[in-house]
């Protein structure tokens, strides 16, 4: 579930500074892998409802379209290698939602809708690996709560997709989207380009419109950074808003799991599908609010207006096509009708170190739980340690374990080095992050670029991050969200909303007033590489 930042040894997907030297692009290079047009092509879960509603399409065959769309583009043609698993059931559970529709009974607005789900979420009868080889046969015998939300309220769930081994906790010179399970995602962009991670196959997957929506997990980066280079909304939720129970962790202080879509529209309707207390679950008791709130009752087109944005911008100046890109998302953001003003995080950078400690605390804690409780082939972070020993050829043949080494090492969650490290990041990047730079100028949100453009894969070199915006959220808990706001050659590029604990409704309308003013997303090309010719 995590991207974490340059501050932790390279580990937190913020500002390190290293760039590539983009080489000239043949025309041959610079070619299309583009598949034939689809008739579902980026329809949104409106247009979709309507047309179940008028009896012009059927959930089965809805769910069946998506499911050759995988077997065309992602599991031969472009080679996408987003879904690592589909679901078996998926035809039947589309089928008997179809028999309920017929009878008048709907769900609601995810009725018949396809959903994936990255591949650290248990869901039947599927397996949960989290791309691991040691967890190659393990299938959990219940659904993740997030799942059974997700069943409740109609969604078919189509598969589950690739992500970045054990959510990118492994080492820090590891592959975004890549799993010895799953191989190597492509960014559908340019298939040469990374998908970032660790969601990095729901990213691609819904970027190629391989399903309606998705669900991604995030400890720190792993949802707004695959949404950003793939053109898409992603919502990192508050911690303790969507449930964490049946999802293989990495910290319960900052995981959380959140909808992946190509809309605002979409990605609230998720939203508040999953959104819900659990009592396997405490975070999930810390909401102040009592009822369930419908994020889609926040779609408002107008709702910059009289809003205050603070633009963070020592997040920029990593790549010039991004701070211009953003520049101009700032300005629509003002034609709206929202007061602007720089703001800063002054505590930045500080909660780096600290961070690390509390994710490798809690790795090793949170991890040994889940796989004793879930019945797993492999019952302790020790136990997968030796596995990937032992079968070093497929599970190390890129990057190694020294994370999980650095975790095992650790001691229990009573050590005075854990409980200052857990204080002191929360503090930091929250009530003295965060919450000081709202409350200075009465602000409704905080801005800054998602990420610099996808990087070229690089499997000897590992991941080459530039310039993310968002990690502050991540440690403080709170939630953010990213939406499209323009390209660099072909390449999205997002801006990340951020705001307080519990500000989702609030950012959700920003978020889809901006989307509206600036209608920065364009489906994917499927270009073999970047096309450096191409517009910025």
């Amino acid at each position: 579930m995590t991207r974490l930042s340059l501050a932790i040894a390279l580990l937190l997907l913020a500002a390190c500074q290293q760039t590539d030297t983009p080489q000239p692009a043949s025309a041959e290079a610079a070619a299309t892998a583009a598949p034939a047009p689809f008739a579902f092509e980026e329809a949104s879960i409106a247009s979709l409802q309507e047309q179940m509603a008028s009896g012009s399409l059927t959930s089965r065959a809805l769910a069946q379209a998506y499911l050759d769309r995988i077997a065309a583009i992602d599991d031969t043609g472009p080679r996408l290698n987003a879904v690592i698993e589909a679901n078996p059931d998926a035809l039947k559970e589309a089928d008997a939602l179809d028999a309920e529709r017929t009878s008048g009974k709907l769900r609601g607005p995810l009725h018949g809708i396809p959903v994936l789900l990255k591949d650290n979420i248990d869901a039947t009868p599927m397996v949960n690996s989290a791309g691991s080889l040691a967890l190659a046969e393990h299938r959990p015998k219940s659904d993740a709560f997030l799942v059974a939300r997700l069943r409740a309220a109609g969604a078919v769930i189509l598969g589950k997709t690739n992500l970045s081994e054990w959510a990118n906790i492994r080492s820090t010179r590891s592959t975004s989207g890549w799993s010895a399970r799953g191989g190597q995602t492509r960014n559908p962009y340019a298939l040469d380009r990374n998908p970032c991670g660790s969601s990095a196959g729901t990213g691609t997957a819904i970027a190629a419109n391989l399903a309606a929506v998705g669900i991604g997990t995030e400890t720190d980066g792993s949802i707004i950074c695959p949404s950003a280079v793939a053109g898409l909304v992603g919502i990192k939720p508050t911690v303790g808003l969507v449930s964490r129970s049946g999802i293989i962790p990495i910290s319960h202080s900052q995981d959380t799991a959140g909808p992946m879509a190509r809309s605002v529209a979409d990605a609230a309707a998720v939203l508040t599908a999953i959104a819900a207390a659990d009592a396997a679950d405490a975070a999930t008791s810390e909401h102040p609010a009592r009822t369930a709130i419908d994020y889609t009752a926040h779609l408002k087109p107008d709702a910059l207006k009289g809003a205050r944005i603070g633009v963070l911008r020592k997040a920029m100046g990593y790549q010039p096509d991004v701070d211009a890109a953003f520049e101009r998302a700032v300005a629509a953001l003002k034609a709206a009708g929202a007061t602007v003003v720089d703001a800063e995080i002054s505590t930045a950078g500080q909660w780096g170190d600290a961070e690390l400690e509390v994710l490798l605390y809690e790795l090793k804690a949170d991890l040994n739980a889940y796989l004793t409780s879930s019945g797993a082939p492999v019952k302790s972070l020790a136990g997968v340690i030796a596995f990937n020993k032992q079968n070093a050829g497929t599970e190390m043949r890129y990057f190694a374990q020294e994370l999980f080494e650095q975790a095992e090492a650790k001691g229990p969650l009573t050590d005075r080095e854990y409980l200052d490290a857990r204080d002191k990041a929360r503090r930091l990047a929250g009530p003295q992050g965060i919450d000081v730079a709202l409350k200075k100028d009465n602000l409704d949100a905080l801005i800054a670029p998602s990420m610099s453009p996808a990087w070229p894969t690089d499997p000897i070199n590992g991941d080459h991050f530039t310039g993310a915006g968002y990690g502050a959220a991540a440690v403080a808990r709170y939630p953010s969200i990213s939406v499209p706001m323009g390209h660099s050659h072909g390449l999205p590029l997002g801006i990340t909303f951020m705001g307080t604990a519990w500000s989702e409704a609030r950012l959700v309308e920003l978020a889809h007033a901006y989307e509206q003013a600036s209608k920065a997303r364009t489906p994917p090309k499927f270009l073999l590489t970047v096309d450096l010719d191409e517009a910025r």
